[in-house]
């Protein structure tokens, strides 16, 4: 059966599926009625931790041409760590940019995928922008100068006005995971009983599929065993979704995701993606890509567990 059969069958039934999903609510409505599974039973855990730097291998090189650069999605997901247990917000979502373009560039019905993740990285980028309006207009409240006239006083209070001015940007709430955790949680916008938009929940949701699309590039990377070839893309991508996201939705959402990876394209396809030639070529960039994420992963992972939020419904 020819890729071009199979992706018009896909075509076909996915949107048979779709539809039957929007007769009776949205996807989101749908994603949500699947029997809670316990995170502690049935989580995967990510396959790769990061035991040694990158800093010491050359930088991955621009693909011309390409919309999807692995290059900026490794340099990306690099910037993202901070402290010893903390993800910066913005490269983390500028990651998952490239993945959706990555995503994107499988096909439709791939992109259909990347359509539901990309309105979850709008959801946390449009509270980020809210929180940080307030952020700003409480710094303009502060700054208006005081009644007194020492002059104690005013330097006391012109240097409190720098450092403000220096470090609202690092203070306001989501900067980072871990403040933007802390922030939703002292302004009760977590609930942990019914569905929210909130940040952590979104977070949650993009935090499952970043495990997913790991597990999916570093079967991706693998070289063949002896005497086999090399499994096909769309085989490795139902399989590791099978083991992390699936168990999350429901049996529709289940059939609309695996029919949508029979259209996946073949493996020459994700070298050009890449900008390499041979699989061991391939293997070398997406492991580091796999490393990266692995780091970016379990830091996550382990602030949503501390704060119990890894079956916010």
């Amino acid at each position: 059966m020819g890729v071009k059969f199979r992706a018009c069958v896909a075509i076909v039934f996915i949107l048979l599926l779709l539809g039957s999903l929007w007769l009776h609510g949205n996807l989101e409505d749908h994603w949500n009625t699947c029997p809670k599974v316990s995170s502690v039973k049935n989580k995967v855990l990510s396959l790769i931790r990061v035991n040694s730097s990158d800093d010491d291998v050359a930088p991955l090189r621009v693909c011309p041409g390409k919309r999807f650069q692995v290059a900026d999605l490794l340099a990306h997901l690099q910037a993202a760590p901070v402290s010893t247990n903390d993800v910066l917000l913005k490269p983390y979502l500028a990651s998952w940019d490239e993945l959706i373009r990555f995503l994107e560039a499988l096909g439709p019905m791939v992109g259909l995928i990347s359509q539901e993740i990309e309105s979850k990285t709008d959801i946390i980028r449009d509270l980020a922008q809210n929180a940080e309006k307030e952020a700003e207009k409480r710094m303009k409240d502060k700054q208006r100068m005081p009644q007194q006239s020492d002059p104690v006083l005013m330097i006391s209070h012109n240097r409190s006005l720098n450092y403000s001015k220096m470090n609202h940007r690092l203070l306001f709430g989501y900067t980072s995971i871990r403040s933007m955790i802390k922030w939703e949680l002292e302004n009760g916008l977590v609930d942990f009983h019914k569905q929210t938009n909130s940040g952590c929940r979104t977070l949650l949701r993009l935090h499952r599929a970043l495990l997913w699309l790991q597990n999916f590039l570093q079967e991706l990377g693998k070289d063949a065993s002896e005497g086999e070839h090399l499994r096909r893309p769309s085989d490795l991508c139902k399989e590791t979704y099978q083991r992390t996201l699936a168990h999350h939705h429901n049996w529709w959402v289940r059939k609309a995701a695996e029919l949508a990876f029979l259209a996946m394209p073949e493996r020459p396809y994700f070298y050009q993606l890449v900008c390499v030639e041979t699989q061991s070529e391939a293997a070398v960039v997406l492991n580091r890509v796999v490393r990266a994420i692995g780091e970016v992963y379990e830091r996550n992972e382990v602030a949503l567990q501390e704060h119990g939020m890894l079956d916010l419904p």
